[in-house]
């Protein structure tokens, strides 16, 4: 495993990092998830990522997590979480306030049994706060010790650049990371946020890599019985696997073959192979997906041509 700067922070984290969102506290059990956990820690995966809101009933990723993490070595991990989406009904179960964000982070250090998270996020943008309000909201979390670090997740661009340049007039905690969707049927943050992350100091965490499996074999004949999108997808969601997307994938499978990688691999490696990525998250419900994808590692270089077929078919 290889391990990459945080932006300008001294936080490293490793190229790939395991998050929970739909699987460990979801659709997967406690056996599964400590399984998976201990697994990716042994390949060198020392990131663990959740939010306040992942798990069903919300709340209960980070019960099942928190649980398996207290069986590991503490200052060996890097465990990140998120408030801002919705949690509980009520004015307060949302939004990036200083009212919610304290009390999320409270529940969520009960949740997980520690007295710590390395990084909290504001999980999505919020309109109806002012942006300083929550800068100054994460700065106390971090003066409070209950976080090293804080970062944004799913922001725009611009308003990564305004917080960054608020927490510097004011001297507030730094924004060390944006957490944002990325992939190859994704490639939406390529137009502005990479390069104002990289020009701002801040890394890049790329969440759903493999656009929640369907940069896989899996789902080029259907939808499996047992996948996540049968036990968790809306029937919205399931919708978007159809013949258009799957003869894409198709031709993405063909591509990787020839490198002598599986298709989630080239999709992991493809996006590992830029600068501005810090990490890359994925989810997994089997020890054997996480294998599989720590060997994307073992080939991130592209040929001009692969490049170009791989932008025919997955135009930004």
């Amino acid at each position: 495993m290889s391990y990459r700067p945080c932006g300008l922070s001294g936080l490293k984290l490793p190229a790939i990092s395991l998050g929970a969102w739909e699987t460990f506290g979801g659709y997967r059990g406690p056996e599964v998830a400590r399984e998976c956990i201990f697994a990716a820690f042994n390949l060198g995966i020392t990131h663990f990522d959740l939010a306040n809101n992942y798990g069903r009933p919300p709340g209960q990723a980070e019960t099942v997590v928190g649980r398996i993490l207290n069986e590991m070595p503490r200052d060996e991990l890097i465990v990140s979480t998120k408030a801002g989406f919705v949690m509980w009904p009520g004015p307060y179960g949302q939004g990036c306030s200083r009212k919610s964000f304290l009390a999320s982070i409270d529940q969520s250090l009960r949740r997980l049994g520690l007295d710590y998270v390395d990084i909290f996020y504001a999980h999505c943008m919020d309109r109806e706060t002012p942006l300083e309000e929550t800068l100054r909201a994460l700065d106390q979390i971090v003066r409070a010790g209950k976080a090293l670090y804080v970062g944004l997740s799913n922001y725009s661009a611009k308003t990564l650049e305004e917080a960054v340049a608020l927490t510097s007039k004011l001297r507030l905690a730094p924004i060390i990371v944006e957490q944002s969707s990325y992939s190859l049927l994704n490639r939406r943050i390529e137009s502005e946020l990479l390069s104002s992350a990289h020009q701002i100091g801040a890394g890049v965490v790329a969440f759903s890599p493999l656009s929640q499996g369907l940069l896989s074999e899996k789902y080029l004949n259907g939808i499996p019985e047992e996948s996540r999108a049968t036990k968790m997808w809306t029937p919205e969601q399931r919708a978007i696997v159809g013949p258009a997307v799957n003869e894409r994938v198709g031709k993405l499978n063909e591509i990787a073959k020839a490198r002598g990688q599986t298709l989630p691999q080239m999709a992991i490696a493809w996006l590992m192979r830029r600068p501005e990525i810090t990490s890359v998250l994925i989810g997994a419900s089997q020890v054997e997906q996480i294998e599989e994808n720590v060997k994307a590692l073992e080939n991130l270089k592209f040929s001009d041509d692969e490049l170009s077929n791989i932008d025919k078919l997955c135009p930004t």
